[in-house]
């Protein structure tokens, strides 16, 4: 029913054998479209998917509190229409809730 088919990786552009054992597997798994990356580049993407991110990669917005006046940053755009906590107000309000 299956038959091995030579295709060509999207990252790298080298050809890769999808196996007949692996289009199985995919259709068991109710994958529609064939792999458009080697396995090597798979690998690779997925490593990159579960690093952590840096501390310092985010940008961060100098915020005041809603409570308590003071100056902060936060992680995150506020949108202006819900309250932006300090971190101290931020747990005392998170556990009201807890």
């Amino acid at each position: 029913m299956y038959a091995d088919e030579v295709l060509t990786c999207t990252d790298c552009g080298n050809q890769f054998t999808f196996t007949a054992g692996e289009q199985e597997f995919f259709a068991s798994k109710g994958f529609a479209n064939k792999p458009n990356r080697c396995p090597g580049c798979r690998a690779a993407r997925r490593g990159r998917q579960s690093e952590p991110k840096l501390s310092g990669s985010r940008e961060m917005h100098v915020v005041t509190c809603s409570d308590c006046g003071v100056r902060t940053e936060v992680p995150f755009m506020p949108r202006g229409d819900k309250p932006v906590y300090c971190r101290d107000c931020f747990e005392r309000v998170r556990s009201a809730y807890r």
